[in-house]
């Protein structure tokens, strides 16, 4: 299976529709009386819908299994159609779109196996996604125009004795999301040179300014300590998600002291030093922090 364990749980919806189609009137009309001699077709189909919902990752091979939060199953007739309707929720990190057509698919096939003995000419056609929403593309992205900036807090990279790895993997991050980095820097691990770096950026006009490293509890570790009180509006939540997430993923996630926030109008984050912790702490908030900006200037996004 795909690995999603770099993906964020996030709130998750999807739609999907099938139609049977009867040959008879007479099939419809039995259908909405409950003649139909196996019993109340609506019902029956419905219990066998959700238990397909709840059964998806067991007969599609690449599903992932997921809490299924909700699911609601109903029924429109047009004409000599049954159309039916299957909506999925949950919080996870993928989506329900194939729980949502599984349930839809297996809905028909149950009615088809009620009604065939009263009606030879029944077909299923159009079953189909109407709509998905959550994950990635259900946040606002931030435009493009978005001055970035990347620094790196490191005696020994700026020494020449390491190469720096973390920033440029939040550069790589950050051109996934159609991001330019316009600055990129690497500075000792120094607190006025620290502080006088993110002033200097947030003068000129970056919008996003990422330092990475010194975030850790090590007597060299000074970036939040530099950082913090030059924040004018710090966020604290933001650093909570990254935090938790890492959490998740390794126990000494809890010593990170990153601080984010505005210093003027410049959003500024501080992340750890290793490449892993970068990656997992840019997992964490991004595309999602990118929200702060329609927000900021007044595009609020529900």
């Amino acid at each position: 299976m795909v690995n999603i364990t770099h993906k964020n749980n996030t709130l998750r919806r999807a739609i999907a529709t099938a139609i049977v189609e009867c040959s008879l009137q007479e099939t419809i009309d039995a259908v909405q009386q409950k003649k139909i001699p196996k019993g109340d077709v609506f019902e029956f189909a419905r219990a066998a819908g959700l238990l397909a919902v709840k059964k998806t990752s067991d007969v599609i091979p690449d599903c992932h299994p997921l809490p299924v939060e909700y699911t609601a199953i109903t029924y429109a007739v047009e004409g000599l159609q049954i159309i039916i309707t299957v909506e999925v929720h949950t919080i996870y990190k993928t989506g329900v779109e194939v729980e949502a057509m599984h349930g839809a698919a297996i809905t028909a096939l149950t009615i088809y196996d009620m009604l065939k003995p009263v009606d030879k000419g029944i077909t299923i056609s159009t079953i189909r996604l109407i709509s998905k929403e959550g994950g990635k593309s259900g946040f606002a992205q931030a435009p493009p125009s978005l001055r970035c900036a990347v620094v790196v807090c490191s005696d020994m990279v700026a020494q020449g004795k390491k190469t720096d790895t973390a920033g440029k993997a939040i550069i790589e991050k950050l051109q996934s999301f159609g991001l330019e980095t316009l600055v990129y820097d690497i500075i000792p691990d120094d607190a006025e040179l620290i502080r006088l770096k993110a002033i200097a950026l947030s003068n000129d006009g970056n919008d996003l300014i990422l330092f990475t490293g010194g975030t850790g509890v090590s007597p060299r570790d000074i970036t939040p300590d530099a950082i913090a009180p030059l924040l004018d509006k710090p966020i604290p939540g933001i650093m909570e998600q990254a935090r938790s997430y890492g959490q998740e993923r390794m126990p000494f996630a809890m010593l990170s002291r990153g601080v984010a926030g505005f210093i003027k109008n410049s959003l500024v984050i501080t992340l750890p030093g290793s490449p892993n912790g970068v990656k997992e702490s840019m997992d964490a908030l991004f595309p999602h922090v990118l929200h702060v900006f329609p927000v900021k200037n007044g595009l609020r996004h529900d």
